[in-house]
């Protein structure tokens, strides 16, 4: 049983490292295994982070989010050298537009979760460069 201890221990011991001395987030929301124990919350009341618990018997709960943040890294961030804290977050600010209004999904048929208005059936389509020509956005000319 000497596993599930390490495991929290280091878990809470990653979270101090990531969070510098008043650096921390406001929420840390997690689910229940056993590698957050009562370390990984006394190490997040440290840095001032509220820790949020996903209900019992719910694994997909959170689900959401995380499918987002693995396209935001893999379709995005994997592909750029962050500068500063402000170029991330102009760079995600981008990405979050991109994701909602023009990359389709296949949960939705290949639809946006924001529906675009009515584009003409005619007219010359054009490209447009989205996150600096990572992506592109297609539309016809108005």
């Amino acid at each position: 049983m000497e596993k599930p201890r390490h495991a929290a221990a280091c878990t809470a011991q990653q979270l101090r490292n990531a969070t510098p001395v008043g650096a921390g987030p406001r929420f840390i929301i997690r689910d229940r295994d056993s590698k957050f124990g009562a370390d990984f919350d006394r190490a997040a009341e440290a840095v001032g982070a509220r820790v949020i618990k996903t209900a019992v018997r719910t694994p997909n709960m959170n689900a959401t989010c995380v499918r987002f943040l693995g396209s935001a890294r893999r379709e995005c961030l994997d592909h750029v050298i962050v500068l500063s804290r402000r170029h991330m977050l102009a760079f995600l600010s981008e990405y979050v537009r991109y994701f909602n209004w023009v990359r389709p999904h296949q949960g939705l048929r290949q639809s946006t979760p924001v529906k675009a208005s009515a584009n003409p059936c005619d007219g010359e389509i054009h490209s447009i460069p989205v996150l600096g020509g990572l992506h592109l956005d297609y539309r016809r000319a108005a």
